[in-house]
C-alpha cells in the first residue's frame, strides 16, 4: 500500500508540475472567464436591447380601417408607423433614404383584392419575397377585422384563435424524462473527460520509459503497483482538473450573466445526489476501462512519436462507445439503447443518462456495473502482464502477435 501511495504522489507532483498542464490549464480557465463575459462585451458595443426593424405602413385605401392601430400596442419584432395619406415613389424614397425606415408597406384595394407592396432601398442577398413573420402579422390583422365585421364578440373572437395545448404521453412501461440539454452536456462532459485523463496514462508511461525513469520504479515496486498507482494519480489530477474549470464555469455564468439564466438552460430539477454518485461512480470506472487500455499502449511503444498510432484503435474504440449512446439516446426506450448501457465500452457515457431520465431499473444498473468491473479487471491483468514484460523493451514498437505470446507465457 505504501509503495502505491509512492507512485500515486510521484504521478500526481509529475502531472501538476509540468509547464504543459499549467499552461493548458491557464488557457482553459481564460477561455471561459472571457466566453462568459462576450454577452456583456456585446452589449456594451451594440446595446442592450436589439432594435426592432422600423417599418412604414401606407393604408391610403383604408383596408384596415382603424384596426391596425392595435399591432403598435401590440409586442412584435417590428416598430410600426401608420399612415393614411398616399406618398408617391419619390417621397417614399425619401422615407427610406431620410428617415432611416427599414421598409415600407403599401397597401392598395383594388376591387376588393388586396395587393402588397413591400419596398425596401436595397435588397440584401436571397432576400425575394417580404418576410412571412411581417406578412402574417398583417393577414392575422385583417382576419380579425373580417370576423369583426362579421358581428362577432371579442369573445368569440377570442375562442376562435385558441391555441391547442398539446401534451404528449407515451405508453411504454418505463418514461423518460429530463432535460434533454443537461443529458447531452453530462455525455459530453463525461467523454471528454475520460478520453482526456486515459489518454494521458500512455502518454506518462511511453514518456518516462524513454527517460529511463522506469528502470528505476521497477526496481523498487512491482509492475502492477506502478500501472495501478499511475492509473490512479492521473486520474486525480484529471478529476481536478473537472471540479477546477466546472467551478470556474459556475462562478463566470453566476458572476457575469444575468440572473436565472443558468437556470433557464439547465433544468436541474431532476439533479439528485443519487444520481451525482452515480455519475461520478460510472466517471471512475469509465475512467479505469480506458486508462488501463492506454496503460497497455504506452507500454507497447518506446518513442513518444509512436503513441498517436498506437492509440488510434482505442480512440475509435472511444468514440464508438460515445456515439452509440449518444445516438441511441435519440430513442431512450429502444434495444439499442439498453444494449448501450450494458455494453462496457459506452456504458459511461449512456446509464448515467437513463439513470436521469429515469428508464433504468435497479437490475439494469447492477448488471451494467458488474460487467465494467469484471471488464476492468480483465484489462489489468492483461495491461499488467503486458507491461512487466514490455517495459524495458527499448526496440521497436511490439505487436499484437507478441503481446497475446506475453499473456499466454505463465511464467513471465
Amino acid at each position: 500500500m505504501k509503495d502505491l501511495m509512492t507512485v500515486i504522489g510521484f504521478t500526481i507532483k509529475d502531472a501538476v508540475k509540468r509547464k504543459s498542464f499549467i499552461i493548458s490549464m491557464i488557457i482553459i480557465l481564460a477561455i471561459i472567464v472571457i466566453g462568459f463575459n462576450v454577452p456583456n462585451v456585446l452589449n456594451s458595443v451594440f446595446g442592450d436591447e436589439e432594435e426592432k426593424s422600423k417599418i412604414l405602413v401606407i393604408d391610403s385605401d383604408n383596408v384596415f380601417e382603424d384596426t391596425l392601430i392595435s399591432l403598435e400596442k401590440e409586442e412584435s419584432n417590428y416598430e410600426y408607423t401608420m399612415m393614411k395619406e398616399e406618398l408617391s415613389e419619390e417621397e417614399i424614397k425619401s422615407k427610406l433614404e431620410n428617415e432611416k425606415y427599414d421598409s415600407v408597406v403599401r397597401f392598395k384595394d383594388e376591387n376588393g383584392k388586396i395587393t402588397i407592396d413591400y419596398m425596401v432601398e436595397n435588397l440584401m442577398y436571397g432576400q425575394e419575397t417580404a418576410p412571412q413573420s411581417l406578412i402574417q402579422e398583417f393577414q392575422t390583422q385583417y382576419t380579425a377585422k373580417k370576423i369583426m365585421d362579421a358581428g362577432l364578440t371579442e369573445e368569440q373572437l377570442q375562442s376562435m384563435f385558441t391555441q391547442f395545448e398539446v401534451n404528449v404521453v407515451q405508453t411504454a412501461e418505463n418514461t423518460a424524462s429530463g432535460n434533454i440539454f443537461v443529458m447531452l452536456m453530462l455525455s459530453m462532459v463525461l467523454f471528454f473527460a475520460i478520453y482526456y485523463c486515459a489518454f494521458q496514462v500512455s502518454s506518462s508511461i511511453t514518456t518516462e520509459k524513454t527517460s529511463k525513469i522506469m528502470e528505476t520504479l521497477v526496481t523498487s515496486t512491482k509492475p502492477s503497483t506502478i500501472v495501478l498507482g499511475k492509473t490512479i494519480g492521473i486520474g486525480l489530477v484529471g478529476l481536478l482538473q473537472i471540479v477546477v474549470i466546472a467551478g470556474t464555469a459556475i462562478i463566470s455564468a453566476k458572476a457575469f450573466l444575468p440572473a436565472g439564466t443558468l437556470e433557464n438552460i439547465f433544468d436541474m430539477s431532476n439533479m439528485t445526489l443519487n444520481l451525482g454518485l452515480i455519475t461520478l461512480l460510472y466517471f471512475i470506472l469509465g475512467y479505469f476501462t480506458y486508462a488501463l487500455l492506454y496503460a497497455l499502449t504506452g507500454s507497447m511503444v518506446s518513442k513518444p512519436e509512436d503513441i498517436q498510432s498506437a492509440n488510434g484503435p482505442i480512440a475509435i474504440l472511444v468514440v464508438i462507445g460515445f456515439y452509440l449512446a449518444y445516438f441511441s439516446m435519440m430513442n431512450p426506450a429502444s434495444n439499442i439503447n439498453q444494449f448501450a448501457a450494458l455494453m462496457p465500452f459506452s456504458s459511461p457515457f449512456c446509464m448515467p443518462l437513463r439513470v436521469l431520465m429515469g428508464i433504468t431499473t435497479t437490475g439494469e444498473l447492477i448488471a451494467s456495473i458488474a460487467i465494467l468491473a469484471v471488464t476492468i479487471f480483465i484489462i489489468a491483468k492483461i495491461s499488467i502482464k503486458v507491461y512487466s514484460s514490455a517495459i524495458l523493451n527499448y526496440g521497436t514498437k511490439m505487436n499484437f502477435k507478441e503481446i497475446i505470446k506475453m499473456c499466454k507465457n505463465k511464467n513471465d
